[in-house]
């Protein structure tokens, strides 16, 4: 029996990067990121069990200037995560809208862009007058 030998091109040449390729990576981030937060905050919710000093000591670890802005990160990964997850809902429910996934990526980057930018410049204003305090 003779066996076929593959070229390079039946098993793809290296990924150079997509769009779709991004979209995807960072919605497994930003999940893993939302999460992990998640899981902090079942923890430090459940240390009101241990008294009202104890969720005092934590409430106030996240007056924190750094904590403030790992709190940014965490809304900006839930908004995108979110509107990614729609984009993705919406072809999922509408195939043929795979067609113009290019025009559905580019809106739904505007959205997010619309709405990060905004979001960004309010929590850096908290986080510096936190930071003068």
């Amino acid at each position: 029996m003779a066996t076929v030998r593959k070229s390079k091109s039946d098993y793809g040449g290296l990924y150079k990067g997509h769009p779709g390729q991004y979209s995807w990576i960072l919605h497994r981030i930003t999940g893993v990121a939302i999460i992990l937060f998640l899981f902090m905050h079942v923890v430090d919710t459940a240390l009101i069990g241990w008294g009202p000093e104890a969720y005092d000591r934590v409430l106030r670890a996240y007056q924190n200037p750094i904590v403030h802005l790992l709190e940014l990160g965490l809304v900006i990964a839930v908004l995108y995560h979110s509107l990614n997850g729609f984009k993705i809902t919406l072809i999922d429910f509408f195939p043929k809208l795979v067609t113009h996934i290019k025009g559905i990526s580019l809106a739904t980057a505007v959205v997010f862009a619309l709405t990060a930018i905004p979001t960004i410049v309010i929590m850096l204003k908290q986080t510096w007058d936190l930071w003068k305090a």
